[in-house]
């Protein structure tokens, strides 16, 4: 197996293991890393709802597809539990309904803001890869609203596909038997899972201010995009042990703590995958510039 590349899974490479993960940890430990993750959380509050406008709002109004904004309900459901969830739901369902058909202006005002969370990511970005200079605000502000639409696309058709249960299934594709729905809805649930790393890798890959490999950040984007997954399930596991915690703590404002501190969590994990894509950029520049000077000359 080593012939062909496989190395045994040894002490060293536990060490090496170790040691990736130790760099991480440091990183984790800086005050302006911290900075950053609650101004991408903060961010990710303000952009948070009005986003769901947009995405319900484009199913239920401009595409005239009623099911697609059943579907990012069920997906709400689905990221938020609880009751958490249902209050989310509940609300996003009357301004939908009550707004009708969004004004074009409105729907600009509301993609305006969404992208605020760019904004700080652009600046962690651009640390992580050693960039001195960040965008201009209006760069950065189109450069945002390009990622809105490209990673709106690509999160709305997650959401859908993630919030497919049979009832959304039937009002899509109308009555099915039942060893035919199952399986469908099943599989459509599966073909979001690669959605959320494509999202990421547009993120990683486009937002710092200098030219980042794609090949560099796409393992780094599959990564971080299956960690959030699991976090997800970690958060509709936990919910329940916490969630009286934090609403004796926080009173009326748990709604929007729960939101914030999962976005900051979430926050470092992104953060966290861009430092190591990074770092081994930097390691691989250094081992290609050493390695001419470790080789022996051809006449010896």
């Amino acid at each position: 197996m080593t012939g062909l590349g496989f190395a045994p899974l040894n002490s060293v490479d536990w060490r090496r293991l170790w040691r990736s993960l130790r760099h991480t940890l440091d990183y984790w430990l800086q005050t302006e890393v911290h900075v950053y993750a609650l101004a991408i959380a903060a961010s990710f509050m303000l952009s948070f709802f009005p986003f769901l406008i947009v995405m319900a709002s484009l199913c239920r109004w401009v595409l005239r597809w009623p099911a697609g904004a059943m579907a990012v309900y069920a997906a709400l459901n689905e990221y938020f539990p609880g009751e958490l969830g249902d209050f989310i739901v509940y609300n996003l369902r009357v301004i939908v309904q009550d707004r009708g058909a969004l004004p074009l202006v409105s729907l600009l005002l509301l993609l305006f803001t969404a992208n605020g969370i760019f904004v700080p990511l652009e600046v962690a970005l651009n640390r992580i890869w050693g960039v001195a200079e960040n965008r201009s605000y209006w760069r950065n502000q189109w450069l945002s609203t390009v990622l809105v639409f490209a990673c709106g696309a690509l999160v709305l058709a997650a959401t859908i596909l993630t919030g497919m249960n049979a009832r959304v299934f039937r009002s899509i594709f109308g009555v099915t038997p039942a060893w035919v729905e199952s399986p469908a809805v099943w599989l459509l649930r599966l073909a979001a899972i690669p959605l959320w790393p494509a999202t990421l890798l547009l993120i990683y890959w486009r937002l710092p201010n200098r030219r980042v490999p794609w090949r560099t950040v796409a393992p780094v984007a599959v990564t971080v995009g299956l960690l959030l997954q699991v976090m997800q399930y970690v958060n509709l596991l936990t919910w329940p042990l916490w969630r009286a915690k934090v609403r004796r703590e926080y009173g009326p404002f748990y709604y929007s703590v729960s939101i914030i501190l999962w976005s900051f969590l979430a926050a470092m994990v992104v953060l966290a995958g861009a430092e190591w894509a990074a770092r081994r950029e930097r390691q691989h520049s250094q081992d290609a510039l050493a390695e001419p000077r470790s080789q022996p000359d051809a006449g010896q």
